[in-house]
């Protein structure tokens, strides 16, 4: 039952929340209070960062906690800013926006070189302290020995001596230049007008950067400064995700885990990026690089690590030179492929030819002794270079490469990791080279800990349902679901489930299926008054039907590994242009098309992934996991890690269009396995059944001839034309 308190309207920063808001609100407060957490689902409209926000700062306020709200898409975080600013504005707050070091560091070094950097600056610093201090007690000790005291001039002359012994280490560490001047003036400078100036708004990371840079001061370690005990934290995915990065992250809060209430934004990919942040990797380069280095060190330890480490690279390129067919290694390009390793009866053919390949007195034995061995080096690189002796913080790649082998070694046969080897070519020198990685199937293995350990979640989407399938996912035990549907006026939009060729992978090459296709787009084109966005199974069948169309207006094409920045803003500039892209791609989430940006949106086919053998295994994985007693696994596999992730891929497609309540607009689904007839004629592949109920309820079948009388209709009806309407 939702609480009479509504003490957290104070954090809400407008007049009035819409009903459902406050419903919304007094739901997740409650939850928070019993420290369960929630599945917040929410199409456009529906205020899901104020109705998450507002109740989770009332609790944390009251019961002195921190609330962290996170997400991977960067409009989100811009809105994030906008949103706590409305509400400081109101309630005063102490917030802080955070980023990754990478994007703030002023000389542009890497982690390891700045954590050695930002040592020896500390220990700069703290002999000069020592030295003031020195200097302050034999001045004591010489006015006290001028009045007569032998005691107090024999004191004067010991401190004299360290005071010596202290300012040649001063000279010595000014003299290595292994120093950040940057940080060391956050270390000796009064930095309590940047603290003031930080919390008297909330300041975006480039905010911070720009101010610090004009101060000569490290804005990063500013910022990590400024986060203890604050009451908001904007940040991405990976502070929370990545576990190495989060245990710093807490102690940057000064809170334990369970002193923090976390939003998540855009909450459907946690699960990818959760499985993002837990995969491993290495390369054969850095395998040839830790070799080279062991070459060098004179320890008993480093034969047994280099005997371990060559058997494993050596097997790694034998598994892959063995999977080349007649032409392939010539085929290989600069991106990774995957080569097939793994077995179900057996373990996969890179450990096999590892341990045919091994001799010496025992892998396990050796192992320990390199990854024994790497730390010892890597503790070395970082004195050296804190004492001056390198002018740049060296990596350890035997550490690096033992780590990864003991982790393979124990875990690559383990269900829920997929042992996977790839192979590029290198651009440069155009040699071919392989990686090894242990792929996380089920992510839940990663986000388990995390839900367990911090207070409260509020995971929120517009696409978070079915929620039994993402309480299994990530690893939720017993949260607070809720879920509200389009806010938004229904008869400003329509959703039409298109009966037309159902695309599988096996028609698409079909002349007929594709001119049906094109004159179906053809049609939703030119009756569509404005923009028109399409959304393809993936980029190639994005560029066929670009290139099939025939049509007035100008066409856009979004392609892989090209920035979609400008094309989008060419695109929503445009009147009566057509954008297509991949569903996979970058376009089908968390990006805007408001008003006239686009009108109609399209989804072409059932855009399923593509099934690779990364896939299978996860699917193998999730149907073990979570298939019922009496389940098919091989059902609930397909369903977990194939259907429904491609209809809520669907699904915020579709969202893509009708933003506001004075916006309007057309949803089409053009696939027969969409309409309510695929459920009896065709069962085993329909999808219309993985929605919602009322988003169901609002499709319209309809034929592909018909479609464009239906848009003509709708559209005339919203009195979207600008002069007579386009004739059938």
């Amino acid at each position: 039952m939702a609480t009479t308190d509504d003490g957290y309207l104070r954090f809400f920063p407008y007049d009035e929340p819409y009903d459902h808001q406050r419903e919304a609100m007094g739901a997740i407060y409650d939850a928070l209070d019993e420290g369960r957490d929630v599945l917040f689902e929410g199409a456009c409209g529906t205020g899901k960062t104020l109705a998450s926000l507002v109740p989770a700062l009332e609790h944390a306020r009251e019961t002195d906690k921190t609330v962290v709200i996170t997400t991977n898409v960067h409009q989100q975080m811009r809105q994030f800013v906008e949103d706590a600013r409305a509400i400081t504005q109101k309630e005063r707050l102490r917030a802080v926006v955070f980023r990754g070091k990478g994007s703030m560091c002023h000389i542009d070094v890497d982690y390891e070189e700045c954590q050695a950097l930002r040592d020896t600056t500390r220990e700069l610093v703290d002999v000069e302290e020592d030295i003031a201090d020195l200097e302050r007690r034999e001045g004591e000790l010489l006015e006290e020995g001028q009045a007569g005291s032998s005691e107090a001039m024999d004191a004067r002359n010991a401190v004299v001596d360290e005071l010596r012994d202290l300012q040649e280490q001063q000279e010595e560490l000014r003299e290595e230049r292994s120093i950040c001047e940057h940080y060391y003036r956050n270390l000796t400078e009064n930095t309590e007008e940047f603290y003031a100036w930080l919390y008297d708004d909330v300041r975006t990371p480039d905010d911070v950067y720009e101010y610090a840079e004009q101060q000569g001061m490290c804005g990063y370690e500013l910022l990590k400064e400024g986060m203890d005990g604050v009451d908001l934290v904007v940040c991405n995915y990976h502070h929370l995700l990545d576990p190495t990065i989060r245990e710093q992250f807490f102690r940057w809060l000064g809170r334990d885990p369970e002193d923090v209430v976390a939003v998540f934004d855009e909450a459907h990919n946690v699960e990818s990026a959760a499985r993002d942040h837990a995969r491993r990797t290495l390369t054969e380069n850095t395998l040839d690089q830790a070799l080279d280095e062991l070459d060098g060190v004179e320890d008993s330890r480093a034969p047994n690590a280099a005997n371990v480490l060559e058997t494993f690279r050596d097997a790694l390129v034998e598994t892959y030179e063995d999977s080349f067919g007649f032409g392939d290694r010539e085929a290989v390009d600069d991106r990774w492929e995957d080569v097939t390793v793994a077995n179900d009866d057996r373990r996969d053919d890179l450990t096999l030819s590892f341990l045919q390949g091994y001799t010496g007195p025992g892998f396990h034995e050796e192992v320990d002794k390199a990854v024994d061995l790497g730390r010892d080096l890597d503790a070395r690189y970082e004195e050296e270079f804190k004492d001056g002796k390198l002018d740049t913080r060296k990596e350890c790649q035997a550490l690096q490469a033992a780590t990864f082998l003991a982790e393979w070694l124990a875990e690559s046969d383990d269900a829920g990791q997929y042992p996977v080897a790839s192979v590029r070519r290198d651009e440069s020198s155009g040699d071919v080279y392989g990686r090894a990685e242990l792929y996380t199937c089920i992510p839940e293995e990663v986000t388990r800990d995390l839900f367990e350990d911090l207070h409260a979640s509020v995971l929120m989407s517009a696409t978070l349902r079915p929620f039994d399938v993402t309480e299994d996912v990530v690893g939720l035990s017993d949260p607070v679901t809720m879920a509200y549907g389009a806010q938004f006026p229904e008869e400003r939009r329509r959703t039409y489930s298109v009966d037309g060729p159902a695309l599988f992978s096996s028609e698409r090459d079909n002349p007929e299926t594709q001119r049906t296709i094109a004159r179906t787009l053809e049609d939703v084109i030119r009756f569509t008054p404005g923009n028109t966005l399409v959304f393809c199974p993936s980029y190639s069948e994005a560029r066929r039907y670009h290139d099939m169309v025939a049509v007035s207006g100008t066409r856009y094409l979004d392609e892989p590994g090209k920035q979609a920045r400008d094309l989008r803003e060419a695109f929503t500039d445009d009147d009566g242009g057509v954008l297509f892209t991949s569903l996979w791609g970058t376009l089908g989430e968390g990006v805007s098309y408001d008003g006239d940006d686009a009108r109609t949106v399209v989804v072409v086919g059932v855009p399923y992934p593509h099934l690779d053998d990364r896939m299978a295994a996860v699917q193998d994985a999730y149907g073990t996991a979570f298939a019922d007693d009496d389940g098919d696994a091989e059902e609930a596999g397909w369903r977990y890690a194939v259907e429904i992730p491609t209809v809520r891929k669907t699904r915020q497609a579709l969202g893509r269009v009708v933003r506001s309540p004075e916006d309007f607009g057309a949803r089409i689904l053009l696939d027969t396995r969409y309409t309510q007839g695929a459920e009896m004629e065709m069962h085993d592949y329909a999808v219309r059944g993985t929605f919602p109920p009322e988003e169901r309820s609002e499709m319209v079948d309809v034929a592909p001839d018909k479609l464009k009388f239906a848009l003509l209709n709708f559209y005339q009806d919203m009195q979207a034309y600008d002069g007579p309407p386009p004739k059938p």
